[in-house]
């Protein structure tokens, strides 16, 4: 990361504590009325505050999050997620299913990720039903879950910039999406939704073509692409004074709040569970773990950024090392597991996936409970915004790239 970004600005202080009223209901057609709480500081006195929605329709919101914010002027004094219009309850429903059924069903959590999802449930009914996967599903699932991740990071940079006022990043960033999605419609025969992993392995192979169709793209990303990317947008000035020291959290506060993933690698920890609890074939792959160092908008979206770039080295080795043999192992029709618990975690664009499932012994899951890291993210809104203006918010928020499938599981 860039270390010749000179001093941050500060947040200034908070307004409006928790127990001071809020004044100029949205929707009453009338001015705000100053804040009468006697308990409030004597600069909160008189001040007038009003309360809008962003959200739950609204497209820097990145799905249908509301975010309930309480402004002085442009300043926003309060703001609090309002999370639950989704309605996906995955939870509940996948307790009747059986555990094949679960997979496919998986990809709807974050739909911009669907493949981490599906190894992530993999990994757990896997473990306790005992099932050992081809050394060939593997190599390919890593390298499916890499590819995943720049398609990912991609809408990411597109719509970060859009959220910033910038059109441009989005339509380049989508350029090379159309040509990932359709490798991936290849590869699995869907664009977004995949059910391609199976329990055991994979549920087809890949030809030689297809592999160098796909070292063809990873050539173009990153002699080309990548570095238009950088100058487009990362390097711009503009940018770069809507984004440092802008939503700023600390080690402690993102350790305090379950973060994960960039959000958590921004401030300067490198915990990547590709690295710290390696799964699949990872422990035999060199990459490196981008970090920022200040925990700011600015050092989330660059480790994205860098990310890309390190998922397409990986790629590559898995490419040189792919070995041969079936993809699938042989298993029951119906499969069934031995009673107990298992953790199974994945390192997914967002951060950690986690599923806890239980099991009493029979063809479906007694209890599946889903980690989500978009659900811990969106706690730190209010760290990362009260205080600031609100277009910095729009920044904040963009920044912790959310999907609302996960949060609303």
């Amino acid at each position: 990361m860039a270390d010749d970004r000179g001093a941050f600005p500060q947040a200034p202080a908070r307004g409006v504590r928790s127990g001071a009223a809020m004044a100029g209901h949205p929707g009453t057609g009338s001015a705000p009325e100053p804040v009468l709480d006697g308990d409030a500081p004597p600069e909160d006195v008189g001040r007038r505050l009003m309360t809008v929605n962003v959200g739950p329709q609204h497209p820097s919101t990145h799905g249908v999050l509301r975010l309930i914010v309480t402004l002085d002027g442009e300043t926003v004094v309060r703001v609090v997620p309002d999370i639950g219009y989704l309605h996906r309850n995955f939870e509940k429903i996948v307790e009747g299913w059986a555990y094949p059924g679960i997979v496919p069903f998986s990809d709807r959590n974050d739909y911009l990720s669907a493949i981490n999802n599906e190894i992530a449930v993999c990994l757990a009914v896997e473990r306790l039903a005992d099932i050992e996967i081809p050394p060939r599903a593997s190599y390919l699932r890593v390298l499916f879950s890499e590819l995943q991740r720049i398609l990912s990071h991609l809408l990411f940079y597109g719509t970060f910039g859009m959220d910033l006022g910038a059109f441009s990043p989005f339509m380049y960033a989508f350029r090379e999406r159309e040509v990932a999605y359709t490798l991936m419609e290849k590869a699995t025969g869907a664009r977004m939704l995949y059910g391609y992993n199976r329990i055991g392995g994979l549920r087809n192979d890949v030809g030689d073509e297809w592999l160098r169709e796909l070292e063809g793209f990873l050539d173009y990303v990153e002699g080309q692409a990548w570095p238009e990317y950088m100058g487009l947008l990362i390097d711009n000035e503009i940018y770069r004074a809507r984004t440092i020291g802008v939503g700023r959290i600390t080690q402690e506060q993102a350790i305090a709040w379950g973060a994960s993933g960039p959000m958590l690698r921004a401030t300067g920890i490198p915990w990547d569970l590709r690295k710290t609890a390696p799964y699949l074939c990872y422990d035999r792959l060199e990459f490196d773990v981008p970090v920022g160092k200040n925990g700011d908008t600015y050092d989330s979206a660059m480790v994205r950024m860098l990310e890309i770039k390190e998922s397409i080295r990986i790629i590559r080795q898995v490419l040189r090392a792919l070995p041969s043999g079936p993809v699938l192992a042989k298993v029951r029709p119906t499969v069934r597991t031995k009673p107990g618990d298992y953790y199974s975690r994945v390192e997914s664009p967002r951060g950690e996936v986690g599923v806890f499932l239980v099991s009493d012994g029979g063809h479906k899951p007694y209890r599946l409970k889903w980690r989500a890291p978009s659900f811990c993210h969106l706690q730190m809104v209010p760290l990362m915004c009260e205080g600031w203006k609100i277009a910095d918010m729009i920044a904040a928020v963009g920044s912790l790239d959310v999907v609302m499938g996960e949060v609303d599981r």
